[in-house]
């Protein structure tokens, strides 16, 4: 009897701590992105916002950032779920503008994030734009094509599904511009991406308060 309270005190206390650890507070990192282009314009002007393009990463640099996007970065018209190089990014487009923030999230949220990223990658061509839902997204019309997003809607039902709210919309109606206008978010850098692909060459990932400082 003894040995059974005293495993069963042992099981309740590593719950207790495996709860403690996943209520601990972590980061999540979004990279907000203009790019130059035709396309980029036309959306720019029906989001009314310079950025057209969302990021989520799971650290500040952007090694471990995923998104609904390019598969390659100098090809507009093959699109898909794809894990982001900012290398090969930055060949194509070095001027490309990035805003890099943060927002708060619970190490429980951000394994579970993790781990349906990382599952998304491995089966990301069965992953695609979502190219008919834009029309449906300029009349406000709510929309769903299975597998098929835009880079905003793919990671606003993600966070959604874990408990971080972006918008109160429908999923296929959320923009970079609810991502822009999310209060909930501290800005970390704001910059050109050849900035962060060549640190050495120039200022580490800096404050945006410091990018206009003499």
């Amino acid at each position: 009897m003894k040995n059974y309270e005293r495993e069963k005190r042992s099981d309740d206390d590593r719950k207790l701590q495996e709860e403690k650890r996943l209520k601990v507070m972590e980061k999540l990192y979004l990279a907000l992105v203009d790019t130059p282009g035709l396309f980029a314009y036309i959306i720019r002007k029906v989001i009314g916002i310079d950025y057209i393009h969302v990021v989520l990463s799971m650290d500040e640099e952007l090694n471990e950032a995923y998104s609904v996007g390019r598969r390659n970065p100098a090809v507009p018209l093959l699109a898909g779920f794809e894990k982001e190089d900012a290398a090969k990014i930055e060949k194509v487009f070095p001027t490309a503008k990035y805003k890099i923030v943060s927002m708060e999230c619970t190490r429980e949220q951000k394994e579970n994030i993790s781990r349906q990223l990382k599952e998304c990658y491995e089966k990301r061509f069965q992953y695609h734009y979502c190219i008919i839902g834009l029309p449906m997204l300029l009349f406000n019309i709510p929309f769903y094509q299975k597998n098929h997003y835009t880079c905003s809607s793919y990671i606003a039902r993600l966070l959604s599904e874990n408990g971080i709210q972006i918008s109160e919309k429908h999923f296929s109606l959320v923009t970079p511009k609810d991502f822009y206008e999310y209060p909930d978010k501290k800005i970390l850098f704001e910059g050109a991406l050849e900035e962060i692909v060549h640190p050495e060459e120039s200022w580490k990932l800096r404050k945006p308060e410091a990018v206009y400082e003499y």
